[in-house]
């Protein structure tokens, strides 16, 4: 690898064209991720872990029963542990940029106990170490179901969280006990062993991917070429050595096991499986060289991007199954979307875009992330949605079993996913290759890359995402050639808010934005999304980018019924949505005034109460119960549900 990649190590032999910067080596002082990252470290990193402290306690009575102890034994769940294990990643990236001690403590203590549950063999289950499994959702024996017990998907999760406090602190243990583990899975799954299915291997995917993306990260931490072997294993014999025959979770395309994932041409079955899947054929592409999955990941998005994404950047919009129904069905109060969905959303599209070096790619994954994802958490960082409707009335229920945010769930996996994904959102700002520097996601920042042996300082400073203006000061040691991508957004580009066919703005417009290199405009067709600035740059070099962030008005394709004769209104990367605490009660009661008697739109901040500094937007409409023209507000989706239970409303009727 080049020096410049900051994300893996010389251990590794390929991996992608552009390797990010992670997420360590940026330093945020922005005002919308700044604060976020503070909420984070001080509400929900500890809120979670108290959260999770039954799963702690689980593997505590674990560890007593395989050390023989007489203590009451755990209770029987199937992934419980690893809700624990992604908050503990979480708190690793938390570490990673704040070093603290009490944090630290906790965490070396935590590992402790995961190690002490562990049996000597490397295989680490409760339900199954201490003889309390519910067949019917576990086996009756160790990886005898694996369509559905997720003892594969909590050591996935385990080794990411392993890596990530292995990269923040340089402790080994919890790496230790996590390839302990993958070693035994290999054995058991790919050679044979006495202990387990009779001596032969099991030979079968996992029915909840995860255990792909955490063995290729386990692979570029360690250089142990078998867990890149591995991931590509699990890949390789999905489809092939066992397919489910049956309905709703027991049917072959839930789990994407209906056909060979290289096969594969449609998104299909549980959205978050799915997308995590996607993600891992990415990776092993890159890490691997081999092109194999290429075309089906292509046909993949085209699909998703095509058919069966909200505008949110949602994903698997059908209730029961957690997933992907037939194309075009995206309904809005009916709609799912988890949140966990939406993130894995970002990282199949971010890797997406480090594969092809396209920009496309990073507008779904920024859509999927200031929208679906951060609506998962409330502003305090307390409080969660699970489910993320576009529609509301603010009465029935519609986040498992009860309406509005909830401080936890029984099935956990959102909010511990937020808090990780938050964390390191840095790693998404900064991309590199040889001499190219790539800008992907703005936010006021500074990072030192290493172009061609010199440090390059890069200091933002934008108020991104709700001003499209960004400023970019350059210091280098001394003179220094290189070329300079940086992102030119699909919904700066004119006509669609993002790629795919499924939304198109209303009203039809050049692109407006603009870049200037130390006061001068600099003039140069994209490229795959990216405007290319090639120059001998200096110290002092001022660069700034203009992006038009207008209220626009989208139209969605006339195939998703839900949405005909509706509009939905965005501002840059962000999607806005009326909410009835600003208008005077049930937002469905609005309708749009028609494109000619369009009046004077306002964009003004807040100055007050939790959405302080937080832009809304107002406009004229026609209130349909005395057919009225009244002032509409609507305000970021990400930001609904701060105020309490109220009607919500994305997709707008036109009058």
């Amino acid at each position: 690898m080049t020096e410049t990649n900051f994300q893996s190590t010389d251990k590794v032999e390929s991996d992608y064209p552009i390797a990010p910067i992670t997420f360590n080596h940026i330093k945020l002082d922005d005002q919308f991720w700044l604060p976020r990252l503070k909420v984070q470290r001080n509400e929900t990193i500890p809120f979670a872990l108290k959260k999770t402290r039954p799963a702690v306690d689980n593997l505590r009575l674990t560890g007593a029963f395989l050390r023989g102890e007489d203590a009451p034994k755990p209770f029987s769940h199937r992934f419980v542990s690893s809700d624990l294990y992604k908050v503990m990643e979480g708190a690793a990236y938390s570490l990673a940029l704040d070093r603290d001690d009490e944090l630290e403590a906790e965490m070396d203590q935590l590992i402790q106990i995961i190690g002490q549950a562990q049996k000597d063999d490397g295989y680490l289950y409760v339900a199954h170490i201490c003889g309390i499994p519910h067949p019917s959702e576990m086996g009756e024996t160790p990886y005898s179901w694996v369509v559905h017990s997720h003892e594969l998907y909590n050591m996935g999760h385990m080794y990411e969280g392993a890596v990530a406090y292995f990269e923040a602190t340089g402790k080994e243990e919890w790496l230790k006990i996590a390839e302990k583990s993958a070693q035994h899975i290999n054995k058991v799954f790919f050679e044979g062993d006495v202990s387990y299915n009779d001596g032969t291997p099991v030979n079968q995917a996992p029915g909840h991917q995860e255990i792909e993306l955490a063995l290729c990260r386990l692979y570029r931490v360690t250089g142990n070429r078998l867990y890149l072997e591995m991931a590509r294993k699990f890949l390789e014999i999905r489809g092939r050595t066992y397919r489910p025959e049956g309905e709703d979770v027991m049917s072959p395309t839930y789990a994407q096991q209906h056909k060979p994932v290289k096969e594969q041409s449609q998104a299909v079955g549980h959205a978050v499986r799915a997308a995590y899947m996607y993600a891992g054929m990415a990776d092993v592409t890159a890490l691997s060289a081999d092109q194999t999955y290429v075309k089906a990941l292509d046909r993949i998005w085209q699909n998703i991007v095509n058919t069966r994404m909200h505008i949110t950047g949602g994903l698997g919009a059908i209730h029961g199954i957690e997933g992907f129904g037939p194309e075009y069905q995206l309904p809005n109060e009916e709609a799912y979307n988890e949140t966990c969905a939406a993130i894995a959303n970002v990282f199949f599209n971010h890797r997406m875009t480090l594969l092809h070096r396209d920009a496309k790619y990073f507008d779904v994954a920024e859509v999927a992330l200031f929208n679906n994802s951060l609506a998962g958490v409330n502003l305090n960082g307390n409080r969660f949605f699970y489910v993320n409707p576009l529609e509301s009335d603010g009465i029935k229920t519609f986040n498992h079993g009860r309406m509005g945010r909830s401080p936890w769930f029984d099935c956990a996996c959102c909010p511990s996913n937020i808090a990780r994904v938050v964390n390191h959102v840095g790693e998404y700002m900064y991309a590199v290759s040889e001499a190219e520097v790539f800008m992907l996601l703005y936010a006021s920042s500074q990072v030192q890359i290493p172009i061609n042996g010199n440090q390059v300082e890069f200091k933002q400073i934008t108020d991104y995402p709700y001003h499209g203006k960004v400023t970019v000061e350059i210091s280098v040691s001394e003179s220094q050639s290189f070329t300079l991508n940086m992102r030119i957004p699909t919904w700066a580009q004119g006509n669609q808010f993002l790629p795919g066919n499924l939304y198109t703005f209303n009203d039809r417009q050049r692109s407006n934005w603009q870049v200037k290199v130390n006061g001068e405009f600099v003039y140069s067709d994209l490229e795959k999304g990216f405007i290319s600035i090639q120059r001998k740059w200096e110290s002092g070099d001022l660069l700034e980018l203009e992006l038009d962030m207008q209220v626009r008005f989208n139209t969605c394709s006339e195939k998703v019924q839900a949405n005909n004769g509706r509009s939905a209104v965005t501002r840059g990367p962000l999607v806005y949505c009326a909410e009835g605490i600003d208008n005077g009660g049930p937002v469905q009661r609005f309708s749009l005034l028609p494109a000619t008697e369009k009046s004077e739109i306002q964009v003004k901040n807040f100055t007050g109460g939790p959405l302080r500094g937080i832009p809304k937007i107002r406009m004229d409409s026609v209130q349909e119960d005395n057919d009225q023209t009244r002032e509409l507000t609507l305000i970021p989706y990400h930001a609904w549900n701060n105020r309490g239970n109220h009607s919500m409303i994305v997709w707008i009727r036109d009058n």
